[in-house]
């Protein structure tokens, strides 16, 4: 898909120092929701962003799954089967909820 560039695009800084990555540029570096950018300060004091590499890991998560990894290699016995009563007690309760990461975010979460 070719993206056709306006030669410059702007966002406004929140209060809490957020903004939104205006939709030329998402669409220009191909980011997704939950992707992570780079800010490299060149000598001259311009600022190039970029996309950053999503092979990179997470190394506390990755830490995490191994822990849990070898906990159950280490205690198969403590794995137990979720009940089919808790998998519809959580389904109600979220049921209704709708979130959508693209949207700003209101004031009061500002």
């Amino acid at each position: 898909m070719a993206v056709i560039l306006a030669p410059s695009s702007e966002s406004t800084l929140t209060d809490r120092y957020q903004t939104t990555i205006p939709d030329p540029v998402r669409k220009f570096l191909g980011l997704d929701k939950r992707d992570k950018i780079c800010y490299t300060i060149q000598p001259d004091g311009k600022v190039v962003i970029s996309r950053v590499d999503k092979t990179e890991s997470d190394p506390i998560l990755g830490k995490f799954l191994n822990f849990i990894a070898q906990d159950i290699e280490k205690n198969p016995q403590h794995l137990q089967t979720i009940s089919s009563d808790l998998v519809s007690r959580v389904q109600s309760l979220v049921a209704e909820v709708y979130l959508d990461l693209d949207s700003p975010l209101s004031d009061e979460d500002e």
